[in-house]
């Protein structure tokens, strides 16, 4: 895997004008992909994952206007594209796999044909045997079985499983440096769901392709990326490794996106939920915009937006709980497990340890504490 950024995203703020008003559904995200790596996004529904990839690919619909940001690729800013160079870029050097292989797939078209139409496209030297050949092969690849025989069905007579490696396969078909899967395994049951999992490690690890995978699921990702990115109301609050993420994990709704993920631990028969719904994108919450649903919140993240506290070279958390004039909190009894593990790891060499800020709810004085609110403005400047 190379440590060089294929894809830097900087800054990235995108708005939808409507009637109602305009929507700030994404703000200030940045993060970066190298070749062969696996950035896993995820968070509620609305947090912001799609409208991203979205951003990435040029398919926004035509209310939204990206009011700040790059999107570098290969350094190149995507966000000075043409239509007619992001029509050369989709679908060869970057690709998508969507949530409903059905609408994905043109139904009134044979398979095979939609699989040769993307090589066809993209590759000036194909002609309809080569690319036959070339297509027939990529349905071998997803594991599609006996697919000579199967090279002229249409999407219908194919089960949900088998599309969604037929949309796999015209993914693939351009040599895609970059794939984007949206929530690819959402439709399907848990055993063909880890087949696909499984499939696509695989043929990363094949092509040596990078991909951003979206996902409202922390278990799917578990074993599958090697960063994530953790998304609310439209902005990243959480970002590192994927062992950080699980093991270490430091803002509240982190926290609360573990406890609601079923384990083989669980000392009780109910799972936690996060309590609320997300917020107006409308009319965004002054602070934070967790803060309702946060029953750890201070009274600054009424107040302010915290910046991001950076716990190692690879590991950043939105929350004022990591401040270190913060008062100590207890998270639940999970994520104390977590992190006891993390600091058994830690301590074994196999994994970077906790900064000196690394865990929430220092012990600190009430003179400590007492500044939080005076003081955020030069935590946003980074004089903390």
């Amino acid at each position: 895997m190379s440590e060089k950024p294929i894809l830097q995203v900087q800054n990235l703020s995108v708005e939808f004008h409507t009637y109602a008003g305009t929507i700030k559904a994404i703000r200030d995200v940045s993060f970066d992909l190298n070749q062969g790596e696996t950035l896993a996004i995820v968070g509620e529904s609305g947090s912001g994952k799609s409208v991203t990839t979205h951003t990435l690919m040029g398919l926004n619909a035509s209310n939204a206007s990206i009011s700040t940001g790059h999107i570098f690729y290969k350094g190149k800013d995507l966000l000075k594209f043409s239509e007619e160079e992001f029509e050369e870029l989709r679908g060869g050097e970057v690709a998508m796999i969507f949530q409903d292989p059905m609408t994905s797939l043109d139904p009134t078209m044979k398979i095979g044909k939609q699989i040769m139409e993307v090589i066809l496209l993209h590759d000036d030297d194909a002609d309809d045997k080569s690319a036959a050949s070339r297509a027939l092969e990529l349905m071998k690849q997803v594991g599609i079985p006996q697919a000579e025989e199967h090279f002229d069905d249409y999407p219908h007579e194919w089960s949900g499983g088998m599309r969604q490696r037929a949309v796999i396969a015209i993914a693939l078909a351009g040599n895609p440096d970059i794939l984007i899967a949206d929530e690819p395994t959402t439709a399907l049951d848990v055993t063909i769901q880890a087949q696909i999992l499984h499939l696509m490690k695989k043929i990363q690890t094949e092509i040596d392709s990078s991909i951003i995978f979206i996902t409202h699921d922390l278990g799917v990702v578990a074993g599958m990326a090697d960063k994530v990115a953790v998304m609310y109301a439209g902005q990243i609050v959480e970002y590192g490794s994927t062992e950080e993420i699980f093991y270490n994990p430091q803002h509240p709704y982190t926290w609360g996106l573990l406890n609601s993920m079923p384990t083989t631990d669980l000392a009780t028969t109910e799972l936690a939920s996060i309590p609320g719904t997300p917020p107006d994108l409308l009319n965004l919450p002054k602070g934070d915009p967790f803060a309702p649903r946060n029953q750890y919140a201070l009274d600054i993240d009424y107040e302010e937006q915290p910046p991001f506290f950076q716990l190692s070279a690879t590991h950043f958390a939105a929350t004022w709980l990591l401040d270190k004039r913060a008062p100590k909190v207890t998270p639940p009894a999970s994520i104390l497990k977590r992190w006891h593990r993390w600091k058994q790891l830690a301590s074994q060499g196999g994994l970077p340890k906790i900064s000196k800020y690394g865990v929430a709810g220092q012990n600190k004085t009430a003179k400590d504490t007492a500044s939080l609110r005076t003081d955020a403005k030069s935590a946003e400047k980074g004089d903390l």
